[in-house]
């Protein structure tokens, strides 16, 4: 009988350990991670994220200034019945929470996080779901705390802190930390990216032409922008030299071994620093790009018998989205930025959401050639969302999350692992946004 033997494990390259040890600091890649890394994995896949503020169909427009001096604040027991009212019964569950100056001043829980068909777990604020795109208000904290310790400016070009390897499409060079940080960079991609899909979006460059229907410094909502800040971070952080290139053969008989590299060096490196700079110092454990087995399931909608929707392992898509969090551990987070010191301090904290870094501009506040701003004005102050929004196409599952930071130095956070309502109905954050405007009130309240 004929024996057959595997074909032998290429030898890892003498040239490609030296590079490693030379051009890659901070972070510990072994030849096992090399090995197994996959730049588009299945996660990525046949899934949508969310659009940004030109996916909704409202319009808010900023409220006049308050001028006969009567102050305005949440009627918070009128705004928690309008969330029950507006979402029991029309997800498959949620949590949220809503606290001022770190502690609760409600907690919602409804439904499921995992239905009884796939082990039956009730919501509660500790129980953890991908965060989509809420992701990139890790990232705005990562980035402005990185611009601030390497004195870096917003305004400078992200040309040089770019791989050496990649071509540079046109004005490329234009684009500074500020463009990605608020979506004005020019930079057009498909929703769901990956490390290929960002080294493709630089080369192919940027329109500088006013009348385009993209250009630098119009603002238009993409995964690129925020995926790229981590292959900014990675080099201005010193975890790894732009100059790094292999260019030796063998090993590998797929892909690019450079994208390969670059990939998982730029995601261990923006992970390991956003656990040590963000979430540690906001007390949150356990924060990860994977999908733990007590995370909450995505269903189509209230009463689904079919199984839950594991969404994955997502770090990939690293800066963009990916997060997995808690409203306990996002809240911490929300918390510990806005009046710790552990992250930034409170001044660079407000300046980070007035520049509109990993915020949104609410629906209708973005016109064509006109500043966009960060917040929304309200009677009782500015307001400041991130919107998160992950799908999965091929039976509609969706797992969404809201980060608000309110006037009153309230926060709230919000999960919810289903759509809501009827396909074209109106969006989790606009209905949450019109809640808090509506239960604004000049009568003693909450005392």
């Amino acid at each position: 009988m004929k024996t057959t033997h595997p074909h032998p494990v290429p030898a890892f390259p003498a040239e490609l350990r030296r590079l490693l040890v030379q051009k890659v600091r901070g972070v510990v890649i072994d030849e096992k991670q090399i090995r197994e890394h996959v730049i588009r994995p299945r996660t990525l896949e046949g899934v949508f994220s969310d659009r940004g503020p030109a996916e909704s169909p409202l319009r808010f427009a900023p409220a006049p200034r308050v001028v006969d001096g009567r102050p305005h604040r949440l009627n918070v027991a009128t705004f928690a019945a309008a969330l029950d009212d507006a979402l029991m019964g029309k997800v498959a569950g949620f949590s949220a929470q809503l606290r001022k100056q770190g502690q609760a001043l409600f907690t919602r829980d409804w439904q499921w996080a995992k239905a009884p068909q796939d082990g039956e777990e009730s919501w509660t604020p500790d129980v953890q779901l991908h965060v989509a795109s809420v992701s990139k208000l890790i990232t705005g904290m990562v980035m402005t705390l990185l611009l601030e310790e390497k004195g870096i400016s917003p305004d400078a070009q992200i040309i040089d802190y770019l791989p050496d390897y990649w071509t540079k499409g046109p004005n490329v060079e234009y684009i500074v930390f500020r463009n990605l940080l608020n979506h004005t960079s020019g930079l057009t991609a498909q929703s769901i990216i990956d490390f290929q899909v960002m080294r493709a979006a630089i080369a192919a460059g940027i329109s500088l032409d006013p009348i385009a229907p993209n250009h630098l410094g119009n603002y238009a909502y993409t995964n690129v922008d925020f995926g790229l800040c981590r292959v900014l971070f990675a080099v201005a952080n010193g975890n790894i030299d732009r100059s790094f290139e292999y260019k030796g053969i063998g090993f590998f008989d797929f892909g690019d071994i450079n994208d390969l590299m670059w990939d998982l060096v730029t995601i261990l490196s923006y992970a390991q620093f956003s656990q040590t700079n963000v979430f540690r110092p906001a007390g949150v454990s356990g924060a990860t790009f994977d999908h733990p087995d007590a995370a909450g399931l995505a269903y189509t909608g209230p009463g689904e018998t079919g199984a839950g929707w594991n969404s994955g392992n997502l770090q990939n898509g690293a800066g963009a989205f990916g997060w997995h969090l808690s409203v306990d551990q996002l809240l911490n987070v929300m918390g510990e930025f806005r009046r710790g010191r552990g992250i930034l301090s409170p001044e660079a904290a407000q300046g980070m959401l007035d520049n509109g870094f990993g915020v949104d501009p609410f629906p209708g506040t973005v016109q064509s050639g006109v500043p966009v701003p960060a917040g929304l004005r309200t009677p009782a102050g500015e307001i400041y969302c991130k919107r998160g929004n992950w799908y999965d196409d091929a039976r509609a599952h969706e797992e969404q999350a809201l980060a608000y930071f309110l006037p009153e130095d309230m926060e709230l956070a919000l999960v919810v692992n289903s759509p809501m309502g009827d396909p074209g109905g109106p969006l989790l954050q606009d209905v949450v946004t019109q809640a808090y405007l509506n239960n604004l009130t000049t009568q003693l309240v909450n005392e």
